[in-house]
């Protein structure tokens, strides 16, 4: 393993968004705001915000519009730092325009159970939903990242296939979607899948827009970044302090934790541009922050 090392590597970190909306305590406006900033500090340049959906649903969320007006109002070199927040449906998309995303994010999974758990909606209307909120935001030269979740298992629908996932790819692309996040929702990938599942993807699509998206919930999460890498995947979704988990996913916990990450790509030689002491710092924060 680890045969293919490469030079550099993209991290998005999602913590702000993937990570707080699943914890039970909500942080302030201003201390989302700090701990953004913190994390552009440890020079992480690739940050997912949060999401523009209605406040019943993600109640941890719900100043959105707030928190991108400070973003937006400091001192922040926006063509080095980009950042991006989950948009369900058009109205979150009008929202997030008035709000100077670089990115939005639309969400689907491999399962209809989880997605019907999920957002009340089967994989085929959810690409339904999905395809005028891409047109829309392309058109305004807004960039578009999808997530499929339930990619290595479905905790309501058992193992996920991978030509349901080339499949949900291939929709993706043509929809307009510039860069797929792979979703482990429950914490069940092992090596052998990823693997297998990575080299089916290369068959098809150039691995340059493919992120991995892994969570920890069996400890694996190190070991399957390295069968990623071993396979050509230089796009990385992680949490600060492993913050996180899923909602809608029973017995799902946290994702695979930002520091562990580059702390990885550093040994390993992979430079990554982070400061591990600094990023060290935000995270403890932000847990000390939840845990108080």
């Amino acid at each position: 393993m680890l045969e293919n090392i490469p030079s550099k590597i993209k991290i998005v970190e999602v913590g702000p968004r993937d990570g707080l909306q699943n914890e039970k305590k909500i942080l302030t406006t201003d201390q989302k705001f700090q701990f953004i900033m913190g994390l552009i500090d440890s020079g992480i340049t690739s940050i997912e915000v949060s999401s523009f959906v209605r406040a019943p649903k993600i109640p941890q969320l719900v100043d959105a519009p707030e928190l991108f007006k400070m973003l937006n109002e400091a001192k922040i070199d926006r063509r080095k730092i980009k950042f991006s927040a989950l948009v369900p449906n058009l109205k979150g998309l009008e929202v997030a325009k008035g709000a100077n995303v670089d990115e939005i994010a639309v969400f689907t999974a491999t399962s209809d159970e989880f997605n019907k758990k999920n957002i009340n909606a089967s994989v085929d209307e959810s690409l339904g939903r999905i395809l005028p909120v891409c047109k829309e935001a392309i058109n305004c030269g807004i960039k578009v990242r999808g997530y499929i979740s339930t990619a290595f298992g479905c905790p309501y629908g058992g193992d996920s296939s991978t030509e349901t996932l080339l499949k949900l790819c291939d929709q993706l692309v043509k929809i307009g979607v510039s860069e797929i996040s792979v979703g482990d929702t429950i914490g069940m990938a092992s090596p052998l899948i990823v693997k297998k599942h990575i080299r089916n993807l290369k068959k098809h699509f150039d691995l340059k827009t493919i992120a991995m998206h892994f969570h920890d919930t069996n400890n694996m999460a190190l070991v399957n970044v390295m069968a990623a890498l071993d396979e050509g995947i230089t796009i990385f979704d992680s949490s600060a302090g492993g913050l996180g988990g899923c909602p809608y996913a029973k017995g799902a916990s946290g994702n695979v934790a930002t520091e562990q990450l580059v702390f990885f790509f550093e040994q390993i030689g992979i430079k990554t541009g982070v400061n591990l002491t600094k990023l060290k710092i935000v995270a403890e924060s932000v847990k000390s922050i939840l845990s108080a």
